[in-house]
């Protein structure tokens, strides 16, 4: 029986639909049932319901983003440090192997390579980046699960948010059998609040800048096939391979779906920060290699992208 906590969140929707087509015994746990927050409640619930597996799709993302997390910081770290952790204990109590969403935006740029070595680069979006991922894309490599974290507590600035997942993943390491898989910004065909897509076509101004991207039904099932195929436990980065620019995925959005309106960008970080945002962002991009090389296939991410909006789904 695997235990799925957070299933009604973005992410655990998706987990409940992959599970669902796998034909998996699952069981989405809500706390209006159990408090699962309290370690002794959850152990209790685990070794009752002999749990094979416990996936932790629950977290605080702030609404309608990060910086609502710099306001509601306990709340933030309740949900996103001490709470997976909770789940680990348990689950190590219990002797069940564990899986935990975690983001990649603990990370800020990307490593460039040059002259047989590389450098780490935050500024993506600066004119000779830009340049090398028109001319080289193979020269802008993603961070790796050996990377230690640059945008965190340890290594400011970083938004609140960020620092709590940075902070859990460290904590998680030493807390027994588990899988951490890094999501980093999700989308899909469906219209919706929480996906990227749909953020880019509602903001007045579009933030350019470089990132990985996450298919959702892409991200959650290649986290279970690790499970299913036993690979090692540890950190994963699951993104679709590849990385784009914000304005090159309007570009697709206009391609695809003919929006009607004509899309402006934010001149560069002053003014987006100035104007829009409060807490830090992240933009990154994150190597996959490892996630390959234990046999797990994502599609690229602009096979991703072109196919969710060639099969858009308006909410209406």
């Amino acid at each position: 029986m695997i235990i799925l906590l957070g299933s009604s969140g973005y992410i655990g929707q998706a987990f409940q639909q992959a599970l669902e087509n796998r034909g998996a015994k699952f069981a989405p746990l809500s706390r209006k049932e159990i408090d699962y927050t309290c370690f002794s409640k959850l152990l209790e619930h685990l070794r009752k319901t002999k749990a094979t597996f416990v996936i932790n799709a629950a977290g605080f993302t702030g609404k309608p983003n990060v910086d609502a997390c710099e306001s509601a910081r306990a709340e933030t770290l309740l949900g996103n440090s001490i709470f997976p952790v909770t789940v680990a204990n348990a689950c190590s109590a219990a002797g069940i192997p564990w899986g935990h969403v975690s983001s990649g935006c603990i990370f800020q740029g990307a490593k460039i390579l040059g002259h047989g070595a590389a450098r780490v680069e935050k500024n993506l979006m600066a004119p000779e980046i830009q340049l090398l991922r028109e001319k080289n894309p193979e020269a802008v490599r993603g961070f790796t699960e050996e990377d230690a974290p640059n945008f965190s507590f340890r290594q400011p600035p970083c938004s609140f948010y960020s620092g709590t997942k940075a902070l859990a993943e460290e904590a998680l390491l030493s807390a027994g059998d588990g899988f951490i898989w890094r999501l980093r910004i999700p989308f899909d065909q469906w219209d919706g609040p929480r996906n990227f897509l749909s953020k880019l076509q509602r903001y007045p101004k579009v933030y350019d800048n470089v990132n990985s991207l996450s298919h959702r039904r892409d991200f959650a099932e290649a986290c279970l096939d690790l499970w299913e195929r036993r690979a090692p436990a540890g950190i994963y980065n699951v993104t679709n391979p590849g990385h784009v620019s914000s304005r090159e995925v309007v570009r697709l959005i206009e391609k695809f779906l003919s929006p009607g309106r004509k899309f402006e960008f934010w001149a560069g970080d002053e003014e987006f920060y100035r104007s829009a945002a409060h807490a830090p962002r992240s933009n990154c991009v994150l190597d996959v290699s490892k996630l390959l090389a234990a046999g797990v296939k994502m599609r690229p991410v602009q096979d991703a992208l072109e196919d969710s909006l060639r099969n858009w789904k308006t909410s209406s």
